[in-house]
Order: structure tokens, then C-alpha cells, then sequence
């Protein structure tokens, strides 16, 4: 079984949060993390790769996606830019190449537009397994959003355009559905569904069974992504 975390941690410093990441990694063993605002300098990731018990770790171009990979990875970089890293890893367990892109959404819908950009220069020749996750900053759907301002219809189609034509979908998820929550016990609560992980057919087809999960929200204002994937299929009870 292969298994990664995609987590937007909000800190890296927090020692609760990093530890929660270093149990998490003690109790499923990924092969990568990627944390997305680290609020850390960027010379510094290999201290944090050390504590994790990792091989290799990079960050992009802003040092907002961090990426820690263990011994089996071989990886390739694609592309790096403010709100994306995309790898091609092959992995001795898997044995095939896969394409991994790395989100950190800008908040504005304007900017997000280069990232939209990206993902379909990288569509134009994709062939491979692709999985793309992270913390998009928009919402997919006008049901993911519950509270606060009312949603913008131009932001969700531009989004929901992209995953089309990028031939992306979504393999669903368990738990909660909203990975953001603004920390709000009042009338001004609000949750949304910032955090997602979307793959391909060629992704699909090598992992038969795809299963993300949402954890419970500690140390940050958003969810941890746990995928897990095997290429069997699960058998029926």
C-alpha cells in the first residue's frame, strides 16, 4: 500500500503540529508529505527532513510546498512555480512512473488563473498516472461552502473547468467534508472545503482502490489529506 499526506500546516514551527506529522509518519510510513505553509526559512527543511526520518526533501519556488520523500523515491522536478510542484517519481513498489502535482492556491481568484495555466500545460501530453493535491483556496462546489460570503459563481466555474478539461475527478473522501474551518463557534462560523486530491483514469487504473481521508483538524485551521492506494482491489465482505 502506498500512502501519502497532503497537509496545508500552517506553521511548521508549532511544535504540536510537526509532531502530530512525525506520529502520523511513525503510524503509516508514507513515502511522501507535503506541507503546504510551512512559515519556515527554506535552508532549514533538512532539519525537518532529519526529525522525520526521511531521504529527500525539496520546496518550491516561494518555499510554500514543502516535499519529503523516503529512500524508494526517484523523482524527477517537472515544474515549479508560486502555487504548484509537479514530480515524476517512480517508486520501487510501484514500479511505474507517476506525475504528482503539489497545490498551494493563491487567495485571490485572479491569480489562481496561472495556476489553472499550469495544469493545463501539463495535461497537454499527459500519458501517465497523474494525482494532483493541496489546498486550492476555492471550493469545487456551491455546497462546500457553509457560511461567511455567499460564493462567487465565476471562481467555481474557472475551477471546475480545469479539473474538465485537465480529465481530473475526484475518488471521494471519509469523514467530514469541509478540510477549513475558520476557528468560529458563533454566527460567524465557516467551513469550507479549501483541501482536495484529484487523479486521473491512468492513476485510477493503477490504484483500483483510492482512499482519502479528511483528519480531524488540530494545529491548523485545515484538515489533513491521508491517501491511501493499493493496486488490488478491496474484495467484497
Amino acid at each position: 500500500m502506498v500512502k501519502i499526506l497532503i497537509w496545508n500546516i500552517r506553521s511548521i514551527k508549532t511544535q504540536q503540529a510537526f509532531q502530530r506529522v512525525i506520529n502520523m509518519q511513525k503510524e503509516h510510513g508514507f513515502f511522501i508529505i507535503a506541507l503546504m505553509e510551512p512559515f519556515q526559512k527554506q535552508g532549514l527543511i533538512h532539519k525537518y527532513k532529519r526529525r522525520l526520518g526521511m531521504d529527500t526533501a525539496i520546496s518550491n519556488i516561494n518555499g510554500k510546498i514543502w516535499l519529503f520523500f523516503d529512500a524508494m523515491v526517484e523523482w524527477e522536478l517537472l515544474s515549479d512555480t508560486d502555487q504548484q510542484l509537479t514530480i515524476k517519481i517512480y517508486h520501487q513498489y510501484v514500479g511505474q512512473h507517476i506525475i504528482m502535482t503539489f497545490v498551494y492556491a493563491k487567495c485571490s481568484s485572479l491569480d489562481r488563473l496561472e495556476l489553472w495555466d499550469n495544469l493545463y500545460y501539463l495535461v497537454a501530453d499527459m500519458e501517465l498516472p497523474w494525482v494532483v493535491g493541496g489546498d486550492f483556496n476555492v471550493v469545487l462546489h456551491e455546497e462546500e461552502n457553509i457560511g461567511g460570503l455567499p460564493v462567487y459563481p465565476p471562481e467555481i466555474e474557472n475551477f471546475a473547468f480545469c479539473v474538465n478539461s485537465s480529465s481530473l475527478f475526484d475518488t471521494g473522501y471519509k469523514r467530514s467534508p469541509f478540510t477549513w474551518w475558520n476557528g468560529r463557534s458563533d454566527a460567524g462560523c465557516i467551513f469550507k472545503s479549501l483541501d482536495r486530491i484529484l487523479v486521473n483514469q491512468p492513476f485510477q487504473t493503477l490504484f483500483p482502490n483510492i482512499e482519502v481521508e479528511h483528519l480531524i483538524r488540530t494545529s491548523s485551521d485545515h484538515a489533513p489529506l491521508l491517501m491511501s492506494c493499493t493496486e488490488e482491489a478491496m474484495q467484497s465482505a
